[in-house]
């Protein structure tokens, strides 16, 4: 798959710095009662990781949104919740910004909780991230094909499909995909405009165009 050199450095902090859970001091017995009793908290988790799973991370990170609206939740749920939102928006999800705004939220508010320091960790890299590929949009020898994958990974999503749509661009596939399950790209009769091909992560295929030509 082709990659552009200008977005390799930060391809590579995304894959690599996204910390793993630490579950060296669950008691099993409790585990085994969590697994036997799952709570609805426990139960949405499940629906996130299949998602995530089935290469579904935009319609997951939806998901986690709808579970922030709980207001039955406690600290360490919401807190968890918001880490894990930022995990997939930081990878996958490419929304940058919004991860900074996860993770800020858990530092400044949820400091106490276990997921905290995982959280101040990844917070700097994607700080880090967020501050050089601010820079490279100010850089004016980026190509269009650059500037959208730039303004795409900061989440900054409706100006990059402005500009793949302007600019004729046609982006690998999963910016296509994630164009889809967002709901900038659709399948219909009735659309107008460029057509794209899709391949999604079962292997189905489609036909789509801008959704807002149509109307």
């Amino acid at each position: 798959m082709k990659h552009f050199g200008i977005l390799c450095l930060a391809a590579a902090m995304a894959a690599c710095a996204t910390p793993a859970s630490d579950t060296a001091d669950v008691d099993p017995l409790v585990e085994a009662a969590s697994a036997e009793n799952p709570t609805n908290y426990d139960l949405a988790m499940g629906t996130v990781a299949s998602l995530v799973e089935a290469g579904n991370e935009q319609i997951a990170i939806d998901r986690l949104t709808q579970m922030l609206g709980d207001p039955g939740m406690n600290e360490a749920q919401m807190a968890e919740t918001l880490f894990r939102r930022a995990e997939l928006r930081y990878g996958r999800g490419n929304d940058l910004t919004g991860a900074v705004e996860d993770l800020r939220e858990i530092v400044n508010n949820h400091g106490a909780t276990s997921v905290a320091g995982d959280a101040r960790a990844l917070l700097d890299d994607a700080e880090t991230e967020y501050t050089m590929l601010s820079d490279m949009l100010k850089n004016g020898s980026i190509s269009p094909m650059e500037r959208f994958e730039i303004l795409f990974r900061l989440g900054s999503h409706q100006e990059a499909a402005d500009l793949m749509l302007a600019g004729a661009l046609e982006p690998e596939n999963s910016y296509l995909l994630d164009m889809y399950q967002i709901g900038y790209l659709c399948d219909g009769d009735e659309l107008a405009g460029p057509v794209y091909q899709i391949a999604e992560p079962d292997g189905t295929t489609r036909s789509v165009q801008f959704c807002e030509l149509g109307k």
